[in-house]
């Protein structure tokens, strides 16, 4: 009698294992679903850069990364966009020097480029017409080189002090390239910052950390829609 029990409680052990394991239905090669994981491949950084000069190097700041460039990677950065910024800005660069040095430049592959040079054009008394040609050349060569890549234009303004018609000629120069050659355009680079004391060094022209933040903001409304 026991051995009949003993038989019997192995078998029902033996069914509720079944039946745990099947959920009650006998096993169905057809309805049993295979989870496939794709890997993703982190997307490459484009390169974002910045051509200019001491506004864009940043001249006077404690860290590099205070100025407009640095704080707008930071931006960039946490909207989780795939941009690296490259800053290219050499202090007291001219439209001149930059024709001379964008060469070296383009050296590396390049997916956005920002121009900003000719303060010092102005600041010196340089011809508007030539300060316009050389910013045409540097347009022209990046195009050359890299004919995808989209370019942004920054515009800059002398001070009535430089003469009325030199300050006009010089304003005209930006825009009528941005028109000419189809750029995205920031009027005005300093906008909010020039001509405000709190916002500038000592010397009353290179831009303080706060100031610099303004800048950012200045070209951020431009660049995000080119990003």
């Amino acid at each position: 009698m026991m051995t009949k029990l003993r038989s019997h409680n192995y078998i029902y052990i033996i069914l509720l294992v079944f039946l745990a394991c099947s959920n009650g239905k006998a096993p169905n090669k057809t309805d049993q679903s295979v989870k496939i994981e794709k890997k993703v491949t982190p997307e490459k950084p484009k390169t974002l850069l910045f051509f200019g000069d001491s506004l864009t190097a940043g001249y006077g700041l404690n860290d590099p990364d205070e100025a407009f460039p640095g704080l707008l990677q930071e931006k960039i950065d946490s909207l989780n966009l795939p941009y690296k910024v490259v800053t290219a800005g050499l202090s007291g660069e001219t439209s001149a020097g930059g024709r001379a040095r964008v060469p070296w430049i383009l050296k590396q592959n390049i997916d956005v480029f920002v121009l900003e040079l000719g303060a010092n054009d102005g600041l010196r008394g340089i011809s508007p017409a030539e300060t316009s040609k050389n910013l045409q050349d540097i347009i022209d060569q990046v195009k050359a080189k890299y004919p995808n890549c989209k370019i942004v234009l920054t515009g800059m303004l002398m001070p009535p002090t430089m003469g009325a018609k030199y300050a006009a000629d010089f304003k005209a120069v930006f825009p009528t390239l941005a028109k000419e050659n189809k750029l995205a355009f920031v009027p005005f680079l300093l906008e909010g910052v020039g001509g405000v004391s709190r916002l500038n060094q000592g010397d009353g022209i290179h831009p303080t950390a706060a100031g610099h933040r303004i800048l950012a903001d200045n070209v951020w409304s431009v660049l995000k829609d080119v990003l």
